[in-house]
């Protein structure tokens, strides 16, 4: 199965939403604006608190599996209503969706993903919101995020997939 497909023109990834028409740097400040609403939200609603984390990987409280099941169910009633009703995007674009293959270097990176979340009480969502709120410790995870990227993307070819 190959994921990245080499042009003469650049990498093309076929996991991409397919966009076709470009957007304009204005139109980009929606996301700056949703995302820091959405970070907001992770602050109030508690998601970046450590303590949080650190109690539902002990299994001492129910908040974070309740944020994350909620997440799920919105995701599942999200798309649900997109298949059903044809929504398109806000450029008018049409939103598909492809079946994923499963491949056993997904379950490597979860358990790499789920002990770098434990260790650290941050993931990659909630991580800027922490570094927003103040705790600027959380760059050394932030670095260390990017540079797992970097190092992924340097041995992809040789990982199981």
């Amino acid at each position: 199965m190959q994921h990245v497909q080499e042009s003469t023109e650049s990498l093309v990834c076929d996991a991409p939403n397919n966009m076709k028409k470009t957007e304009s740097w204005t139109a980009n400040l929606n996301y700056v604006v949703v995302g820091v609403l959405f970070g907001i939200v992770f602050v109030k609603a508690e998601i970046i608190s450590w303590f949080r984390i650190q109690e539902m990987f002990r299994l001492q409280s129910f908040h974070m599996y309740g944020v994350i099941g909620s997440a799920i169910l919105v995701g599942m009633l999200s798309v649900w209503l997109i298949r059903k009703y044809n929504i398109k995007t806000l450029s008018g674009e049409e939103v598909t969706f492809r079946p994923k293959p499963f491949n056993r270097g997904q379950i490597y990176g979860g358990l790499l993903f789920g002990l770098g979340w434990a260790i650290t009480g941050a993931c990659p969502g909630p991580l800027f919101a922490q570094i927003g709120s103040g705790y600027v410790v959380v760059l050394t995870t932030l670095l260390s995020a990017i540079a797992g990227t970097w190092v992924y993307g340097y041995f992809r070819h040789r990982l199981p997939h």
